[in-house]
C-alpha cells in the first residue's frame, strides 16, 4: 500500500459525477489526480456502498442514476492507477466502539465513525471530504476540503 493515503469520502465521488454543484470541478480535480500511479488516493467498501446508494436514490439526487451506470461508475474509480481499496480489518469493529465510546455519536452518524475506524485501522489519517463536521470530532484524523 502506497504511504500517506488519502481517503475520499463519499460526498466527493457523488460531487465528481453531478455537475450542477460547485462542488463538481474541485471533486472532479481531486479525483483527477488518481490518474497518477503515484496519487496517493483510496476508498473502502463503505465509500462505495454510499456511493452507490445515493446516486441511485431520486430523494437524495435530480438526477439518480440507473444501477449499471452507478456499479460502471465505480468500477471506472476502482481501475485508476492511483486509488488503493482499503480493506476493512477486523478490528475495525473494536476501533468503531471505542471512537463512539470517546466522541459518542447516534444514528447515521456511526457510519463516520466506521469510516474513521476502517481508515485508522489501515494506518491513513487524511480525509477529503466536504463535510468537515462530520469527521472534526475524531483528533486522529486530518480533515482536507477540496478546493
Amino acid at each position: 500500500m502506497p504511504a500517506e493515503l488519502s481517503l475520499l469520502d463519499t460526498n466527493v465521488l457523488v460531487y465528481s459525477v453531478f455537475g450542477d454543484s460547485e462542488k463538481h470541478i474541485p471533486a472532479r480535480r481531486l479525483l483527477e489526480q488518481a490518474g497518477d500511479a503515484a496519487g496517493g488516493l483510496c476508498v473502502c467498501s463503505q465509500v462505495l456502498a454510499e456511493f452507490f446508494a445515493v446516486v441511485t436514490d431520486p430523494r437524495r439526487v435530480s438526477a439518480p442514476r440507473q444501477p449499471e451506470e452507478a456499479l460502471a461508475v465505480i468500477e471506472a474509480i476502482l481501475s485508476l492507477p492511483g486509488i488503493t481499496l482499503l480493506p476493512t480489518p477486523a478490528e475495525t469493529v473494536h476501533g468503531w466502539v471505542a471512537l463512539v465510546r470517546r466522541q459518542p455519536v447516534t444514528g447515521g452518524r456511526v457510519f463516520d465513525a466506521q469510516l474513521a475506524a476502517t481508515m485508522l485501522a489501515n494506518g491513513v489519517i487524511r480525509i477529503h471530504t466536504f463535510n468537515r463536521a462530520d469527521f472534526a470530532r475524531f483528533s486522529e484524523l486530518e480533515v482536507i476540503t477540496p478546493e
